[in-house]
């Protein structure tokens, strides 16, 4: 029989993205077997965290330093702007080390079953910054949802201006991908998203 402060610890972790009761129950249990290694470090860093990460205020990272330090990177193209819908997906292409720009995270997507417009999102703060900035490239990296693309479609037309780029991150087939293991969705966009192949005649 578990104790009520022990069980509660394991509904806690299974309310946790990717963990579900048994996977908390491993958990916890891991860490009770190693308290001096792993509970109380854990415990500690938590805390720590606690205190002293917060969201940027530029970007809308989370950060220890506040601006965050893409934001606060003087190597970074300040005039190179990438947009995401929230922080995990800013993390993601960072991982990848393909984009040298500025992010700003949105928040979510424009909902109208939901109720978010606009207002709800980072949008007007969005348009502030690309004027601060004097961004010359905007690039949408938003998932491939309706809602997703709901906000891409409002974005690039509420954000047109002149001397301002306006991109969109590739969709479709991914490298190493075989068509046969695809979705039709995957596909149709893969298809629609074409280019012509360089030849040695060309």
């Amino acid at each position: 029989m578990v104790g009520a402060d022990i069980e509660g610890l394991i509904k806690f972790f299974s309310k946790m993205p990717g963990l579900g009761p048994r996977s908390a129950r491993r958990f916890v249990l891991y860490l009770l077997k190693h308290k001096q290694q792993k509970l109380l470090p854990l415990i500690d860093l938590l805390a720590h965290t606690a205190e002293h990460v917060s969201e940027c205020t530029e970007c809308g990272n989370l950060d220890t330093e506040n601006p965050c330090t893409i934001c606060s990177n003087q190597r970074r193209n300040k005039a190179h702007l990438c947009v995401v819908e929230h922080v995990a997906d800013l993390w993601a292409l960072e991982r990848s080390g393909a984009f040298q720009g500025i992010y700003h995270v949105l928040g979510g997507t424009l909902s109208a079953l939901d109720g978010i417009g606009p207002d709800e999102l980072r949008i007007p703060y969005l348009k502030q910054r690309i004027q601060s900035n004097q961004t010359t490239e905007l690039t949408l990296a938003l998932n491939v949802t309706l809602e997703g693309q709901t906000t891409n479609h409002y974005l690039a037309a509420e954000l047109a201006s002149p001397g301002l780029k306006i991109t969109s991150i590739a969709h479709g087939v991914p490298l190493g991908g075989e068509l046969d293991y695809l979705d039709s969705g995957t596909l149709i966009t893969a298809l629609a998203a074409r280019r012509t192949l360089e030849t040695e005649e060309s």
